[in-house]
């Protein structure tokens, strides 16, 4: 009896004091003693915890084309002659690349002369560029459709060109964009057919390109562009052709 009095007494005095402080300063002498703190469980669950692992990267899928044609056998020699006569080099005149499976160009130029009537001179070049897939770049065909984008806008910008038109390419290759200028250089105009094409992930430009001295006539923009037309799908040719 005499050791529940000074228990009673300290109960009531507790029963005076806020909410708050009886949490803290009037827990019970037979209260249990508290538990470790929230920070130090959460820190111990999480210590436990398995650490996660990052998904894997989507794979890329592989570049249909692996590797280009012999760019100066692309075109064709009936083609060749049929769009440059008088040709200086029917071979054709390759252009420098440091990778020829990912990059070249070649060239064909002649001057007919038909005497009284002047002389016709003509200019085509083809070119190529290959993409492979590339965990960090992309897909060949995605590079591909950029570079084609990227083309068709730098050849529209040609400097110095004038009565710019384009149209699209039916029939060439998956996407393709026929652009036609002419140019004034050394005292001529001269005419430009250019087609830009993708096929897949190879990027392929053919630019057939004329003009008239001593009074023949500067070639007409239709017939610059049929001949451009049939030299594009002798390369897109070649380009399935060497990956068979």
């Amino acid at each position: 009896m005499h050791r529940s009095a000074p228990r009673l007494t300290r109960i009531l005095a507790c029963a005076a004091v806020p909410v708050m402080l009886v949490a803290t300063g009037c827990s019970s002498d037979d209260a249990p003693e508290a538990s470790a703190s929230p920070s130090a469980s959460a820190a111990g669950g999480a210590s436990a915890a398995p650490a996660s692992s990052a998904p894997p990267a989507p794979s890329v899928a592989p570049a249909k084309y692996a590797k280009l044609p012999d760019v100066c056998k692309a075109i064709t020699a009936k083609t060749v002659e049929d769009l440059v006569p008088e040709v200086k080099k029917k071979a054709g005149t390759p252009g420098k690349s440091s990778d020829l499976n990912a990059r070249g160009n070649c060239s064909w130029n002649g001057l007919e002369d038909n005497g009284v009537k002047g002389s016709d001179y003509r200019w085509l070049d083809v070119s190529f560029l290959r993409f492979d897939s590339d965990q960090t770049l992309g897909g060949g065909e995605k590079r591909a459709q950029d570079k084609y984008i990227a083309k068709v806008a730098e050849v529209k910008a040609t400097e110095g060109a004038i009565d710019v038109r384009t149209s699209s390419a039916t029939g060439v290759g998956n996407e393709a964009r026929a652009i036609s200028y002419s140019l004034k250089k050394t005292g001529e105009t001269f005419r430009y057919g250019v087609i830009v094409a993708r096929a897949e992930n190879v990027v392929v430009t053919v630019s057939y390109n004329g003009t008239g001295y001593a009074g023949a006539k500067t070639p007409a923009a239709g017939e610059l562009m049929e001949g451009t037309v049939k030299a594009v799908k002798d390369a897109i040719a070649a380009v399935t052709a060497a990956n068979k």
